[in-house]
């Protein structure tokens, strides 16, 4: 009876640790939870510059995917098991193909997502820094995930700090951090993204008008309705700078299908990952959803890329861009990278201002 009564003793003790760690853990993510105001200022790096009316110029998006999903990685979210690369060595890889991509193609605007700061899984890589130093042109940056631990899966996440990342050739008069609702209740938010617009502006000489760009990554692993609701948040957004004379174009990541692409690459994978499908009919008059379903903008993570795998591969076109009426499209492309850097291709645009 007296080991029977010390055990009972020993195991009450350890789930009384048990419970204070977690208490602790729970207390200690509280305190320090990132609670971003509805709009912030963002520190623009560079010098300012202006960009000419009536001629045509090029924007970039692409979801860099934290240089840590590359065509060696699936991903724990997406039906593999990897929560991060397997060294340091893949991440600055994956970074330097993607920088040198960057510099090669010389785009006038460039609206990147999921780049890292401080993160475990990128082995505290600074990888806007990184980028930054390379690119050598205005910048603004704005988190939209910070955590000092993210405590799931097993081995957990860890720390996360990563936002979106924007570049201009052309100067960056001032940028603004927009927050979107979270569709996450009370305690997965706590540790979960808090998605934003990134918004940069471009002073046009000569007028009073901007061009006024918006980096978006939008909710990935919601039931839809997040989804919607910070689609929703954004149209608003657009609109009223448009109404206010500007050229507006929102780019980037938005977890949902572009018109058409749903059939172009049907989803036999709706268990592991089901984005949700822009409508043009939401659409105010004049406004357009630009993208290229050429080749796919995005793959599932439930594998390590294997192009020959096709029962087992999945894709999407979840990139590209919301443009305003008074700009004519001149071309898009996604371009064909083969997911070697990350599990996204960029998108590029060709656009001119009208009057």
């Amino acid at each position: 009876m007296k080991i029977w009564k010390k055990l009972l003793l020993w195991l009450g003790i350890g789930l009384e640790i048990v419970l204070l760690c977690g208490a602790g853990l729970v207390t200690w993510l509280l305190i320090t939870e990132y609670r971003p105001a509805q709009t912030e200022a963002v520190q623009v790096d560079g010098a300012d510059g202006a960009w000419m009316l009536g001629t045509e110029f090029s924007v970039l998006t692409w979801n860099i995917g934290y240089c840590g999903l590359g065509a060696e990685s699936d991903f724990f979210m997406d039906g593999g098991s990897m929560v991060r690369p397997e060294s340091e060595a893949v991440i600055f890889r994956n970074l330097e193909g993607i920088r040198d991509r960057l510099l090669e193609l010389k785009p006038d605007f460039i609206l990147l997502q999921e780049v890292d700061v401080d993160s475990r899984r990128s082995y505290g890589v600074d990888e806007a820094a990184e980028l930054r130093g390379a690119l050598l042109r205005d910048s603004a940056f704005a988190l939209n995930f910070s955590c000092d631990y993210v405590p799931y899966p097993w081995p957990p996440i860890g720390k996360v700090h990563s936002g979106l990342l924007s570049f201009s050739s052309c100067g960056i008069r001032q940028a603004d951090r927009i927050s979107l609702p979270c569709p996450f209740p009370w305690p997965m938010s706590v540790a979960n993204l808090k998605r934003c617009l990134l918004v940069s502006r471009v002073s046009l000489p000569g007028t009073e008008r901007e061009l006024v760009l918006v980096n978006l990554h939008m909710e990935a692993y919601d039931d839809g309705a997040g989804k919607l609701t910070q689609s929703r948040r954004l149209r608003e957004f657009v609109e009223q700078e448009y109404a206010r004379g500007n050229y507006v174009i929102a780019g980037g990541d938005w977890n949902q299908l572009f018109p058409d692409t749903e059939t172009r690459w049907k989803n036999t994978h709706p268990e592991l990952w089901l984005p949700g499908a822009l409508d043009r009919s939401e659409l105010a008059d004049g406004w357009r959803y630009v993208w290229d379903d050429s080749v796919p903008s995005c793959r599932l993570l439930n594998q390590p890329y294997d192009p020959k795998d096709e029962e087992n591969s999945q894709y999407y076109g979840i990139d590209g861009f919301l443009v305003s009426p008074n700009l004519s499209i001149e071309s898009v492309q996604t371009l064909e990278e083969g997911f070697a850097y990350t599990d996204h291709n960029p998108v590029l645009l060709h656009v001119t201002l009208g009057e």
